[in-house]
């Protein structure tokens, strides 16, 4: 299964703050880690944050940082308000845990956030 696949099959979950399962919630770190099975880093500097630190962790787990976008990429967005958050591309938009919906979504179109890093699957 994809990580794009697997982020589908989270659409629908709840929203919950450090959530790490489809069954009970999860947050963006909880979409991205089940979406890429690697420990993304827990951090919640994702609130308030360093922007690097987290980029830092992220590139430790094994993911390759990209410049170039496709569906299935794991992506670092400012959220604005020294919010960091996390989702995953699509054909369409991206997949992430919206908070304000309270669940996962498929979000069309562009993000309305600019995004910071972006990584994916090594293709070994």
């Amino acid at each position: 299964m994809t990580p794009l696949e697997r982020a589908r099959g989270a659409i629908g979950s709840r929203f919950r703050v450090h959530g790490r399962c489809v069954e009970l919630g999860v947050d963006c770190v909880g979409l991205a880690g089940l979406a890429f099975g690697v420990g993304v880093p827990r951090s919640y500097a994702l609130r308030g944050g360093r922007p690097a630190a987290v980029i830092d962790a992220v590139d430790r787990t094994g993911l390759l940082r990209v410049t170039d976008a496709r569906p299935g990429d794991l992506v670092l967005f400012d959220a604005g308000a020294g919010q960091l958050h996390f989702a995953v591309t699509s054909e369409a938009g991206v997949i992430h845990a919206d908070a304000a919906l309270r669940r996962v979504v498929e979000r069309p179109g562009d993000p309305p956030w600019p995004a910071l890093a972006r990584w994916r699957q090594r293709e070994d």
